[in-house]
C-alpha cells in the first residue's frame, strides 16, 4: 500500500565522513508499491538538491509530487511492478535531520553546529534507510542531477547494492563553471545581514540573500533558447510596474522573482549552504584515486546515462564520462530537451518514453 512521509531514525550515533556524528538522526522517507517476496523490486530514487520525498501523489498524500508523470501504477516507474523509495537527503529541511534540526544536545537548531557533510554521507544513510526496509539489493537507483551524484557513491561505496543505474542529468565532480556559480550563491546567503552567522530566527532568515540565490540558480538551470520562446523581451504590464527605483519591468524578471520568493518560502538558508557545499566537494575518484577507478568500482548489470544538450550546469560531456568509464551494459541517450538542467522536471513528453523504455 502507498504512504504518505515516513521517518527512519537510527539507533546511536551516525558518523560523518569529515568528521562529528548526529545523534539518532531521522531519514524522512516516501515509498509507493509493494516490495514483492524476493525483496528484489526495490527502485530507490534518489533527489535533486531541493526536492522533498514527496515524488508523487499517493492516497495517504494527495498533493503533486515533484516527479509526478513519472512514478506511479502504469507510469514509466511502474508501481503496479516495483517498490519505489524515494529518500529526502540527510542535511535537507524536509523531515530528515539537518541545519534546521534540533541538536538534541543544545536543544537549539544545529546550525554551523551540523558536521561538514558530503555526498557520501547522504549515500550511506540511504544504505541504511535501506537496511530498515530489509533490502539486500535493489532492482534498480535512480538518480537525477545531484541525485544522480549521491547514486554514483552509493554504487561505488557499496558494489553490487543495485542491478540497474539510472543516471540522469549528473556529473562524477562539479565543473569549474558550476562551482562558480554555486559559490557566488552561497556568498549572497552568507553576506545577508539577517543570517547572523547562522543563528538568524527560522522566521526572519535571510530571505534577501536566499531570494537572489535562488534567482541565479534558476537561471543556471534553464537555457537560451527556453527564455527566449517564452519571454523574449515581453513586458510586464504598465498597472503590475512598482512604483520604485529600477522596477521589474520584463516577464522574465517576474518569473524569477517569483521562483526565488517561492523558494524562500520553503527552504532553510543553512541547508542550502551546506547542501550546496557538498555537490562542489563531491569527486567519485575519492573512492578509488581517480574517476575512472571511482567509476570501475561500479558493479551494475546494466545502466543508462542520460543528458541534454541545452544543459550548462551539468554538461553533456560529463555523462558522456560516466558512460565510457561504467561496466557492464551501458547506455547514453542525448536530449534535445530546451530546458536546460531541469529538463527531467518538466520536459516529460521527452523523459517518459526513455524512463518507460529502459524499465521495460
Amino acid at each position: 500500500m502507498s504512504a504518505a512521509r515516513q521517518n527512519y531514525q537510527f539507533d546511536g550515533a551516525f558518523k560523518m565522513s569529515c568528521g562529528g556524528a548526529l545523534e539518532s538522526p531521522v531519514l524522512a522517507y516516501e515509498t509507493w508499491g509493494e516490495l514483492n517476496d524476493q525483496r528484489d523490486n526495490g527502485v530507490l530514487v534518489l533527489t535533486g538538491m531541493s526536492p522533498s520525498a514527496h515524488a508523487a501523489s499517493s492516497v495517504k498524500d494527495s498533493t503533486h509530487g515533484w516527479w509526478e508523470e513519472m512514478i506511479g501504477p502504469s507510469l514509466p516507474i511502474d508501481t503496479d511492478r516495483y517498490f519505489v523509495i524515494c529518500m529526502n537527503s540527510l542535511g535537507s529541511c524536509y523531515g530528515s535531520t539537518g541545519p534546521a534540526s534540533e541538536n538534541p544536545s543544545t536543544g537549539r537548531t544545529y546550525g554551523l553546529d551540523f558536521p561538514e557533510l558530503r555526498l557520501e554521507d547522504i549515500a550511506v544513510a540511504g544504505r541504511y534507510l535501506l537496511n530498515h526496509l530489509g533490502i539486500v539489493k535493489l532492482h534498480t537507483i535512480v538518480g537525477p542531477s545531484m541525485g544522480g551524484m549521491v547514486a554514483l557513491a552509493l554504487a561505488a561505496g557499496e558494489p553490487g547494492i543495485s542491478s540497474k543505474l539510472l543516471l540522469i542529468s549528473t556529473a562524477t565532480r562539479a565543473v569549474p563553471q558550476a562551482i562558480a556559480l554555486r559559490s557566488l550563491q552561497r556568498e549572497m546567503v552568507l553576506r545577508d545581514s539577517a543570517w547572523c552567522g547562522g543563528r538568524y530566527d527560522p522566521d526572519a532568515g535571510p530571505v534577501n540573500g536566499l531570494r537572489l540565490a535562488r534567482k541565479l540558480g534558476v537561471i543556471s538551470y534553464r537555457a537560451l533558447a527556453e527564455w527566449e520562446q517564452r519571454f523574449g523581451r515581453k513586458p510586464i504590464p504598465a498597472e503590475q510596474i512598482a512604483d520604485e527605483p529600477f522596477p521589474l519591468r520584463f516577464e522574465i524578471e517576474g518569473y524569477l522573482d517569483h521562483q526565488a520568493r517561492k523558494f524562500t518560502g520553503h527552504f532553510d538558508a543553512n541547508c542550502y549552504l551546506y547542501l550546496s557545499q557538498a555537490l562542489d566537494l563531491f569527486d567519485i575518484a575519492a573512492f578509488g584515486g581517480t574517476v575512472a577507478a571511482g567509476l570501475q568500482r561500479i558493479d551494475a548489470e546494466r545502466s543508462l546515462i542520460v543528458g541534454v544538450k541545452s544543459d550548462r550546469l551539468f554538461p553533456l560531456a560529463q555523462q558522456r564520462e560516466i558512460a565510457s568509464g561504467l561496466k557492464g551494459a551501458v547506455d547514453m541517450i542525448e536530449l534535445d530537451s530546451m530546458q536546460g538542467h531541469d529538463s527531467f522536471l518538466v520536459d516529460m513528453d521527452g523523459f517518459r518514453p526513455v524512463v518507460r523504455e529502459f524499465f521495460a
